[in-house]
Parts: C-alpha cells; sequence; structure tokens
C-alpha cells in the first residue's frame, strides 16, 4: 500500500476491524518511512457472470437492473425496501453459485418471479405479465390457473393405500 503522504511502499498494519457483515474490511495503517497514519477499507469483488441476453449480446450482471425491475413489479405493495434488497442479494447469489461465466437473462427471470411468487402474488403477476410476453388475456389466465392447478397438486396429501 502506497503512503498518501510521501508515496513510500512500506507500512504496517495497526488496526485490522470487519465492517457490513464481513464484506469490508477496514484497516489502520502506519507509513513506516514518515510515520504518518491512514485508514483504508478493502471489499471483496465477486466476479459475476456476463449475462446473455435475448439477442445474444452479452451485457455485464448488474445488481440495480435486477433492483428496479423487483421494485418495479412491488410498487404500492406491503413489501419492505428491506426485503427487496435481500431479494437481490438471494438472487446475485444463486447467480454466482450457479453460473462462472454466463448466465442466460431467462434464467435471471424465472428464479425471480420463482422468489416473487413466494414473497408476493401481485408482485409475481406484475412481473411474470411484463417477463413472459403473452400473446393476449386468455394466455396470461390460463397460465395463472396453470400455476394454480399445480400448487394445489403439491398441497394435496399422499392417498392411503
Amino acid at each position: 500500500m502506497k503512503c498518501p503522504f510521501c508515496g513510500h511502499d512500506d507500512d504496517r498494519v495497526l488496526d485490522t476491524r470487519i465492517q457490513k457483515e464481513g464484506e469490508q474490511i477496514r484497516r489502520r495503517r502506519e507509513c513506516l518511512e514518515c510515520k504518518a497514519r491512514f485508514t483504508t477499507l478493502e471489499s471483496i469483488m465477486h466476479a459475476l457472470p456476463l449475462v446473455i441476453k435475448k439477442d445474444e449480446r452479452l451485457e455485464p450482471y448488474t445488481h440495480e437492473k435486477v433492483f428496479k425491475s423487483i421494485q418495479a413489479a412491488c410498487q404500492k405493495r406491503p413489501v419492505s425496501l428491506a426485503q427487496m434488497e435481500n431479494l437481490v442479494e438471494k438472487i446475485t447469489n444463486w447467480v454466482s453459485a450457479k453460473f462462472e461465466k454466463e448466465v442466460p437473462a431467462k434464467e435471471i427471470g424465472l428464479q425471480v418471479m420463482k422468489e416473487l411468487q413466494q414473497l408476493d402474488d401481485v408482485a409475481y403477476v406484475r412481473f411474470a405479465s411484463v417477463y413472459r410476453t403473452f400473446k393476449d388475456v386468455e394466455e396470461f389466465v390460463d397460465s395463472l390457473k396453470d400455476k394454480e392447478s399445480s400448487e394445489q397438486e403439491n398441497i394435496r396429501p399422499p392417498e392411503l393405500t
């Protein structure tokens, strides 16, 4: 680490503290040349995959884009900002764990729908109606009926023989 006062390369760490749930490390340092003290803040760099769009373009995965889409779906719903941020974090962790270099945008959308479905039904319907391009209202209603019937199959108790 270069001293911000004299530019010397050698220093010693006086104090280390972990901040922000382990995502950042604060270090108090002292330059071995001029004895000046300064603080550095280190953060972990997550290598997130590139997103493959519908038209085969690649763009970097961004938290902000996922957050904005979730925020739009949850508008005027009883979903807190913290819940939305947790949802984005959950999806980001899922993306980084499952995909190394590239992730299809469709996979991210499906995961967002899955998570929204558990969080708020109206937000799920809003996101699904924009994300999945339906030809008409009937196709949209049919997809909701399919969802309901698959949920009811999962709720039914197993039959005894």
